[in-house]
């Protein structure tokens, strides 16, 4: 049984709907956003502020609880680019794999290849949009000067976790799952879960 009530959460991106399931795991529900519907731009100023634009996007097509989700790559050589324009880095449709090609070609002839992922995730209120809790996760690591392995998406064939000697694009999901940016912000967000269905009992 759910410990919860059912969560939609406000991406178009199936891969990281799938994550975000493995991550809360079999005690909650997570359903996806309504077919077909646009999002609204992401122009935020802000991870928080880009994750509640989505949010409260959906909220508006949900009764219950609503999980936005905004995440980015920060590469300390570019200054923390392509941070919260990371899904957009060399384009507004960009795929992927132009993105890591744009990031690589940036990156030429440097060695500082220090960066890190950070995803913040919100919880609101559906109908009224009301912000319940917020959490963050980091990774740090660096990154590589070629694409290796073809799991995970986005930037993750260029990522290397500290600690770890392969990308993201190779380690086991399951791995993956348990040090991500997103792991960590979920791990930080279901305390605050469990704590608002304690209130609400």
């Amino acid at each position: 049984m759910p410990k919860g009530p059912a969560i939609t959460v406000a991406t178009a991106n199936p891969h990281k709907l799938s994550e975000l399931e493995a991550l809360f795991g079999p005690d909650w529900t997570l359903l996806p956003a309504p077919a077909g519907m646009e999002f609204p731009p992401e122009n935020g100023n802000s991870y928080l502020e880009n994750a509640l634009i989505k949010a409260r996007a959906v909220s508006a097509y949900s009764k219950g609880w609503v999980l936005g989700d905004d995440s980015g790559l920060e590469v300390d050589a570019l200054g923390g680019l392509p941070g919260i324009i990371s899904a957009r880095f060399s384009g507004p449709a960009a795929t992927s794999l132009e993105n890591c090609h744009a990031l690589l070609k940036e990156l030429k002839g440097v060695e500082n290849r220090t960066a890190r992922f950070r995803a913040v995730l919100v919880l609101v209120e559906g109908g009224s949009g009301k912000l319940l809790a917020t959490s963050e996760g980091v990774v740090e690591g660096r990154l590589t000067k070629g694409l290796l392995g073809e799991g995970g998406f986005g930037y993750d064939p260029l990522f290397i976790p500290e600690k770890y000697q392969v990308t993201f694009g190779i380690l086991p999901e399951s791995v993956k799952n348990t040090i991500s940016h997103r792991a960590r912000a979920v791990a930080a967000m279901l305390p605050k879960l469990e704590a608002l269905l304690g209130t609400a009992s």
